[in-house]
């Protein structure tokens, strides 16, 4: 389940319900799907076939599917990072720099976890959502965020795209205050 750490204040938001709210504050959807639907063979596997990561597209094709009729959403893939990645570090140095996409950006893990950092309202500032398997997330278009694993640097999440060209990452500068 979904963690909040609120980096100006140290505050920690745990509990489904708690999450949700808060992240719904921000104007950041959470949900929480069923990750025992998965085949157990697929629960700790982070390199994967074509057909493994269909398979897991298959697995949670209601859930994909009702989120992409309810939000626009009109393709899918799959994502899968851990020490195998090849160029992992330079993925990651990637990822973490704050950045604004032109559209949602969309995540249902799967298996692992990995932490959103993202910038809430002025009184909040910026705040880390931990995700582990069964969390699904989408950070609002324009909305400066950035992604990074934890300490085992392992994930595999469902990603979702209005347009995948509009994903894109483009850098966004702090004007007032620094990721801290």
């Amino acid at each position: 389940m979904a963690v909040i750490k609120v980096r100006k204040t140290g505050q920690v938001i745990e509990g489904e319900e708690n999450v949700r709210a808060f992240l719904n504050s921000q104007g950041v959807l959470y949900e929480h799907w069923d990750i025992t639907k998965l085949p157990e063979h697929l629960r700790d596997k982070y390199v994967l076939t074509d057909e493994e990561k269909n398979e897991i597209l298959a697995t949670f094709k209601d859930e994909i599917e009702d989120l992409a009729a309810r939000r626009g959403y009109k393709t899918w893939d799959i994502v899968a990072l851990s020490d195998a990645t090849p160029n992992l570090d330079e993925l990651l140095k990637k990822f973490e720099q704050v950045h604004i996409h032109t559209e949602d950006e969309v995540r249902a893990i799967t298996a692992g976890h990995g932490i959103f950092i993202i910038k809430g309202d002025k009184e909040t500032g910026y705040f880390d959502v931990e995700l582990e398997a069964g969390d699904v997330i989408s950070v609002p278009e324009g909305n400066p965020h950035y992604f990074t694993l934890m300490d085992d640097r392992r994930v595999v999440a469902v990603r979702l795209f209005i347009d995948p060209s509009g994903w894109v990452a483009h850098p966004y500068e702090e004007k007032e205050e620094a990721v801290q």
